[in-house]
């Protein structure tokens, strides 16, 4: 399928979205809920990353709650949710609850654990690899005072200058 002119930069998917098969979409929204069944080792996996970094002397390390949207910015409340009509009486999508668990609970924890963890991988990266790649420009947020090479004069004084002097890793760099 050719893609919508307007999408020319995006994720082409409102533009295709009816042209699937119904069976299609419903395997596709099945697949939304399995990685329910992961997220605990998910965050296993962010706080064993955050108490690593704690117990190597990070301070001022970001916590989840960090990435999450304030509950006063949601728009919608139970009261006030709004549905969709169903093709179906059963249809999810006409429950204010499913929308409600959906858009208030499930997405933004789910994206903000993931970008909590993906913010301290970076942060362990900067830490512990201060090694300049075409990527590193996008560890940004994960910026650190300096890095476990920094720390050390006779190591620092092996790094390329610009692993020296990037303010990624090195609070002390020029802009």
């Amino acid at each position: 399928m050719k893609a919508c002119q307007s999408c020319a930069e995006r994720v082409n998917i409102g533009c295709r979205h009816q042209q699937m098969p119904v069976i299609s979409r419903a395997i596709g929204l099945l697949f939304i809920y399995l990685p329910i069944l992961t997220l605990p080792f998910v965050i296993l996996s962010a706080y064993l990353t955050y108490w690593s970094l704690k117990l190597v002397g990070a301070e001022n390390v970001k916590s989840w709650s960090d990435f999450l949207p304030e509950r006063a910015s949601h728009r919608y409340n139970l009261k006030n949710q709004i549905t969709m009509d169903g093709s179906f009486k059963l249809s999810l999508a006409q429950s204010k609850l499913f929308w409600i668990l959906n858009c208030t609970w499930y997405c933004p924890y789910s994206v903000a654990l993931f970008e909590w963890h993906a913010y301290m991988v970076k942060v362990v990266e900067n830490w512990w690899c201060p090694f300049t790649h075409d990527r590193k420009n996008g560890y940004t947020n994960g910026a650190i005072d300096q890095s476990f090479w920094h720390i050390y004069p006779e190591e620092k004084a092996k790094l390329h200058e610009d692993d020296k002097n990037n303010p990624i890793f090195s609070e002390t760099a020029e802009d």
